[in-house]
């Protein structure tokens, strides 16, 4: 009975109606998913389950997935590195065929996807939910080379790692400086939640330590909670300089650790975090659904390419409107693409197209907020569904925040139940 409530509360999430997939009797369809992360790996998982007769192949280069969510935690010291990283046996004992290689081309026309080992894999459907990738050179200086000096960290892996071991490093009393983006870039409040976590392991080990924020926007998200808790928790340490007080950055010098705005003021960093603007992954061009914006159009009731038949895009790299670029969102997005394949390939009717997303940052350990929205297909686009969109309680109590904490932990450890460790 528990599984079955489960897996009814999993399919609601997604608007989706379960008798009618669950019936699903399609022939041997061919579906390849590129991407093992929030959106893939939750696409091919559900993919199986609904549509059990659908060969369903995942194509991922690591062999262990690491979040961004919950990589902030990592930096401040207040998880490991095993409890942000997820293999891929789960997959496999689910029936997807799980290739470890890294997708190099996509031909459109013969329906088909070479791998960089040569191997080409024909579909029926084809997936791609391949992330982020830095758009190096938008900031004059920064680069691949620049990265390794002044890590972004804004893909999970070796950069997290490198920034860590800086922050390590950092003498007290030294400067830590972040680079933040404009819009869209992946998981908007993910900058702030990182500066929190950054004074919060300062105010542990570096106490004369202090950060400064120089951002390329006025306006960011939960900014009207994050100000007032940062003043709460950490006095003077975190200072933000917004897009009018000068805070967008043009050019860096990575070697010396020194960034220049647009009107020509520099600073200069003992730890420099740049976070550059950022496109959809490589492979999502390679593919030809990408507009000029650098991301992928689609339609909303199904996260179809409006570019390329047969092909859908979600995630990271998908022009989803409203709805942002969050590891909730990617995994919701990643049922409801299952659910629609599994309906078009089997003859079913296709689910009604809802979505919903929370972003919870952690401020410090026993101090958490969250956004949620609401959103549906209207006439091809992603909406806000009216009244849905809201955030904690500005003058919320301690025992809230701290509620919301461990709220954000266990979503963390459902949502990687739900995809990877089961």
């Amino acid at each position: 009975m528990a599984r079955l409530q489960r897996r009814q509360l999993l399919l609601g999430a997604a608007g989706l109606a379960a008798p009618a997939i669950l019936r699903a009797q399609g022939a041997n369809a061919r579906v390849v998913v590129v991407g093992g992360g929030f959106g893939g790996a939750t696409v091919a998982r559900y993919l199986r389950a609904w549509a059990p007769r659908v060969q369903v192949t995942l194509v991922e280069p690591a062999e262990r997935f690491v979040t961004c969510p919950f990589s902030n935690h990592y930096l401040a010291g207040l998880r490991s590195w095993d409890s942000i990283s997820h293999g891929y046996d789960g997959l496999r004992a689910a029936g997807v065929q799980v290739i470890h290689a890294r997708a190099e081309d996509v031909d459109g026309q013969r329906r088909s996807l070479r791998l960089h080992t040569g191997q080409e894999l024909p579909w029926d459907r084809l997936v791609l939910s391949p992330g982020v990738d830095m758009r190096w050179g938008a900031l004059e200086g920064y680069d691949e080379a620049a990265a390794e000096l002044a890590p972004h960290a804004w893909k999970a892996g070796a950069q997290t790692r490198l920034l860590r071991r800086q922050l390590e490093a950092m003498p007290d009393g030294g400067l830590f400086v972040m680079v933040i983006p404009d819009n869209p870039f992946r998981c908007p409040p993910g900058p702030y939640e990182r500066a929190s976590l950054v004074a919060h392991y300062l105010q542990q080990h570096k106490p004369r330590s202090k950060i400064l924020l120089l951002d390329a926007k006025n306006n960011f998200s939960k900014k009207e909670l994050f100000l007032p808790a940062w003043k709460t928790l950490y006095g003077d340490r975190i200072e933000w300089v917004s897009l009018a007080e000068d805070g967008q950055v043009v050019r860096v010098d990575a070697r010396a650790l020194e960034v220049e705005t647009l009107f020509g003021t520099r600073h200069r960093a003992d730890v420099l975090n740049v976070i550059p603007p950022q496109k959809a992954g490589l492979i999502a061009a390679r593919a030809g659904v990408l507009d000029a914006s650098g991301w992928a159009p689609v339609r909303g009731e199904n996260f179809a390419s409006k570019q390329v038949a047969g092909i859908h895009v979600l995630g990271d790299a998908a022009l989803a409107g409203p709805m942002p670029k969050s590891g909730f969102a990617a995994n919701n997005q990643g049922k409801l693409v299952a659910a629609a394949i599994a309906a078009e390939l089997t003859d079913q009717r296709a689910p009604t197209a809802w979505y919903a997303n929370t972003c919870y940052s952690l401020l410090a350990p026993d101090y958490g907020i969250s956004v949620a929205g609401v959103y549906r297909a209207e006439q091809g686009r992603l909406v806000d569904l009216p009244h849905s969109v809201g955030v904690s309680p500005l003058d919320a109590p301690p025992a809230h925040r701290a509620a919301e904490a461990r709220h954000g932990a266990a979503w963390y450890a459902a949502i990687c139940a739900d995809i990877w460790d089961r």
